[in-house]
């Protein structure tokens, strides 16, 4: 048995928090560098003062969006880890707020929907866990914004619908989303499981990395294909108009019930913002 104290947990989640809102993933900036170099007027334009940003944000140390997002955190954990110190949820909320803080990253959670008090240290955090095998433990933060949160949609689609109703559900949520996600976007779908699992997948669809195509060859190509329509839609960078719509369709998928196709959309903006560790 294992055992990882929380200190220990606070501390990387403070780190992941600012390091996710000050770097982009370099992947997402190769794709748009090499945008830059297949659109033209505007849109070139655009994706250039994007990179520019981001040179800023990591020299400056200064977040790349001011939205810095609602933190969402995503556990592995082994069985045969024991968290020691304290309990692992509240590790976790304190790494938020350490990080938050210490990074002078924008606070904006509230405490109730309708209250709608700002809780000043960004907590509490979303945190999904998932038990595994072994003793490994990794942890993923997941800042996110909600131009593109608000811009997803989830839908409780019937078996007859098949793929042709997911793939017009996907490119309605995007079409619609228009410029608010802030594209190139990454499109995160959830297909299968129920109502609250779909939207999960969609979310952890997210984190992949960036272009890696679905382990199923169907699904990967259903990605592809739906990228293509994406990005022949005109929507382009910020939305004001060109060939890079999107950077990535990922699809995950899960059993579902019979009579079930539930399907989620998450939209993930131009930097996508995710960072994780290894204890």
């Amino acid at each position: 048995m294992r055992e990882i104290h929380i200190e220990k947990i606070t501390e990387v989640v403070a780190e992941l928090c600012i390091k996710a809102c000050l770097i982009v993933d370099p992947k997402i900036r190769t794709h748009i560098e090499n945008a830059v170099n297949t659109e033209t007027g505007l849109a070139k334009q655009v994706l250039e003062n994007m990179l520019q940003n981001q040179d800023i944000a990591r020299t400056e140390r200064l977040p790349i969006c001011q939205d810095t997002g609602m933190a969402v955190v995503f556990v592995e954990i082994g069985q045969d880890v024991r968290i020691v110190g304290g309990l692992l949820a509240d590790a976790i909320n304190e790494g938020v707020r350490k990080g938050y803080e210490e990074g002078f990253l924008r606070k904006s959670v509230v405490s109730d929907p309708i209250h709608r008090t700002n809780t000043k240290d960004n907590t509490p955090a979303v945190i999904h866990y998932n038990i595994v095998s072994g003793d490994g433990f990794k942890i993923t933060v997941s800042p996110k914004g909600f131009g593109s949160e608000n811009m997803s949609q989830l839908k409780m689609l019937v078996p007859a619908d098949g793929i042709e109703g997911i793939k017009d559900f996907v490119l309605k949520t995007v079409t619609e989303a228009d410029s608010n996600p802030c594209p190139p976007i990454i499109v995160g779908i959830g297909i299968g499981g129920t109502f609250e699992y779909s939207a999960v997948m969609a979310k952890k669809a997210l984190l992949r990395p960036l272009g890696q195509p679905n382990h199923d060859p169907y699904w990967a190509g259903i990605e592809q294909e739906l990228l293509a329509e994406i990005n022949s839609s005109g929507i382009g960078p910020a939305g004001l108009g060109g060939k890079t719509t999107a950077m990535a369709v990922h699809i995950n998928t899960f059993a579902t019930h019979i009579a079930g196709l539930p399907l989620a959309v998450n939209l993930g903006c131009h930097v996508n913002r995710h960072e994780e560790a290894k204890l």
